[in-house]
């Protein structure tokens, strides 16, 4: 791309296109700043086409997905408190965690405790899926905002951390499609939301499934991987203070009295944060970010703001319907869904353990037949539609 000031031009007509095609409103819960604009522009290399299609089928997404939008699910689910958690993070450990030494957020990924498994004797796939959807969801509602504003700057990304240890090929099989699924929504809806991933404690043998992993990531994302056997603690380091990283991954940090770090939520986003859901429950809140100054000082709870006045009266029955957006057109469609990786499924994967846990799966396919679409090819060449192979 060219100068900054061309850059600066670009983001200047993207905006004016978003509004021209009624895709963008003061308070979507996309995120209207600048910053929010130029990640889909980054995630398109400022093709002014192509990342305003990304930010129609991003909007779509958020108004239908899982048949309530993302707003509803968000106020449905609380990703930092439902009912199943604790026995998630005993089957698929994942969770934020403090911020690195330039002040993103840590999300860390344990691949060695994945047990789908014993995850549906206590809760469907469904359910897991949305939990994950959530999730996706705090990071730029939530984490993002709170990051920026404790280290005064804004923050872009976040540094994932995968730990492999005990990870082997029959947990690979086991959460191959969520996986895959994940990183096509973040990818698609969250796009370059993820500023650094390192991979630890890759056992002997990996290369063959990240051979097979790779090709679900856009190019960009590929780039920003680096992948360690046992000897991680040092570059981990150098990039993480020591009281931010778990003493399990060679930090000090316990969490005592807090859970463990695994539970914690230790972070800038947890300030008050009871206090702000409820007023935001209650549309006496129109966000659920931290807003400027509140890290040190009061949370701001006023009268019903014009956004959560109106999600507060949008029941699913008696709302009136707010601005579509449409789905896009098949020719459009044809040119890009939102991905730059070789083949995606947005779906909610079934476990192959056993057949009949495969209903749960077809169920949310049947109602969701768009997830059976996989994406090939790269923006640089038209994509191909195809339908997914069983």
């Amino acid at each position: 791309m060219a100068p900054s000031q061309d850059k600066a031009a670009v983001l200047k007509q993207f905006r004016e296109e978003l509004a021209n095609q009624n895709l963008i409103h003061d308070g979507d819960t996309i995120g209207t700043d600048d910053e929010t604009l130029l990640r889909f522009l980054r995630a398109r290399q400022f093709n002014l086409k192509q990342a305003t299609l990304m930010w129609k089928n991003c909007q779509h997404w958020r108004q239908t997905v899982e048949g309530v939008g993302i707003d509803e699910l968000y106020r449905q689910i609380d990703p930092f408190d439902y009912p199943e958690r604790d026995h998630v993070f005993d089957c698929w450990p994942l969770y934020f965690h403090k911020t690195d030494k330039k002040g993103r957020p840590l999300n860390f990924h344990h691949f060695g405790g994945i047990n789908l498994n014993k995850l549906q004797k206590k809760m469907t796939l469904e359910r897991f899926w949305q939990t994950v959807i959530v999730n996706c969801e705090a990071l730029t509602r939530e984490v993002l905002p709170a990051a920026a504003e404790a280290a005064g700057k804004p923050i872009l990304g976040t540094f994932v951390v995968v730990d492999l240890s005990g990870f082997g090929i029959s947990q690979f099989w086991q959460m191959k499609d969520f996986a895959r699924s994940s990183f096509q929504v973040s990818q698609d809806y969250f796009p370059e939301t993820m500023a650094q991933l390192a991979i630890v404690n890759a056992p002997m043998g990996f290369s063959t499934i990240w051979n097979v992993m790779k090709p679900w990531l856009a190019k960009e994302t590929v780039a920003k991987v680096a992948i360690y056997g046992s000897d991680y603690r040092k570059a981990l380091l150098e990039l993480i203070d020591p009281d931010a990283l778990p003493a399990s991954l060679g930090g000090t940090c316990t969490c005592a009295g807090q859970g463990g770090c695994m539970k914690s939520n230790a972070g800038p986003w947890m300030h008050e944060r009871a206090k702000r859901r409820e007023a935001w429950l209650r549309g006496e809140r129109e966000t659920m970010a931290l807003l400027p100054g509140e890290l040190h000082g009061e949370v701001r709870v006023g009268k019903k703001q014009p956004e959560a006045q109106a999600q507060a009266q949008a029941a699913p029955q008696e709302s009136q319907p707010q601005a579509e957006v449409p789905s896009p057109a098949p020719e459009e469609a044809a040119h890009a869904s939102g991905s730059t990786s070789e083949a995606s499924s947005i779906a909610t994967p079934s476990s192959n353990a056993a057949r009949s846990r495969e209903a749960s799966v077809e169920r949310v396919l049947k109602e969701h037949p768009e997830t059976r679409e996989v994406q090939t090819g790269d923006l640089h060449n038209e994509s191909t539609i195809m339908a997914a192979a069983r």
